[in-house]
């Protein structure tokens, strides 16, 4: 064999060994950034993962959450997400997957709007393959869809402002376009605006407060993050704000009431600096309301 020919055989392997290790560290970042998404922001745990006495039971991670959300047309829990082929998702493809987060629609049909896709569509592509990266990285669990489950009727989206479309990663160098997404995908508005007929009324009561929770903690109402400065947050510092955020903790030192001390402890915590300084940038340019 000659000279150039042997160096030929030999870099084909190499070659192939070196695409391989590209390819599994680009696959490494995506469930990384994938992890982060859903960890700090989407919070998928919430509901798709079942609880025990100290918080989320992560040995069971994805496999379907205890609570039971219902309203006028479902009685639902949250499903198994975990890569189970048969009692998961293991045996979706990315496509559908990509439908049921961002679309509200599964192989059988429309979700419960009480999945927040929604707050989802602006997930850049990137993003959303990475949250599905992760996913897929998690321990495939058997556990088959618990009752009640229950879904008629119609709803529409109610997107946030701005947010209704997927963005382009290059968008998000603006900081408040960045801030806009963060708070899209953590759902702050979803909370902190009144609601009418039970969606959030974006277009007259954005950051307003409002909602009703009735939970352990007794009945909570959301409060006003507008930059009201007496009603709202307005008069508040960004170290304020960012305490609340992620440690759940009020201006005056008091403990936030659950849903937001939970989000906050289990999540928010996670937020990056760069998407925390964007997120309370952003909490900064709603108008001020009552």
């Amino acid at each position: 064999m000659d000279s150039n020919r042997l160096r030929s055989t030999l870099a084909r392997p190499i070659a192939l060994f070196a695409s391989w290790l590209i390819g599994a560290s680009a696959y490494a970042g995506d469930v990384e950034r994938g992890r982060y998404l859903v960890e700090a922001l989407t919070a998928c745990d919430n509901c798709h993962t079942p609880r025990g006495v100290s918080g989320y039971d992560l040995a069971n991670r994805f496999s379907g959450g205890a609570q039971t959300f219902s309203d006028k047309t479902y009685i639902v829990r949250g499903s198994n997400i975990s890569p189970d082929r048969e009692t998961g998702v293991g045996g979706w493809t990315d496509e559908e997957l990509r439908a049921a987060i961002v679309d509200g629609v599964s192989r059988e049909g429309r979700l419960a709007p009480v999945m927040p896709s929604d707050s989802y569509k602006p997930l850049t592509a990137s993003d959303l393959d990475a949250i599905i990266a992760f996913l897929r990285s998690a321990r495939p669990i058997r556990a088959p869809l618990q009752t009640p489950q229950r879904r008629n009727g119609e709803w529409a989206p109610h997107p946030m402002p701005g947010a209704a479309t997927a963005f382009d990663d290059a968008s998000l160098a603006d900081k408040n376009t960045r801030g806009l997404y963060v708070a899209s995908l953590a759902r702050c508005m979803s909370c902190h605006a009144e609601e009418i007929d039970g969606a959030p009324d974006y277009r007259d009561r954005l950051g307003s407060g409002g909602k009703i929770f009735r939970n352990a903690a007794g009945v909570v109402v959301a409060s006003n993050i507008t930059s009201h400065a007496v009603k709202g947050v307005g008069a508040w510092s960004d170290d304020e704000l960012k305490r609340a955020i992620t440690e759940g903790v009020s201006r005056d030192g008091a403990p936030l009431r659950p849903p937001m001390s939970t989000l906050s402890k289990a999540h928010f915590s996670k937020l990056s600096r760069d998407d925390l300084d964007a997120l309370i940038a952003w909490i900064r340019t709603i108008p001020p309301k009552e």
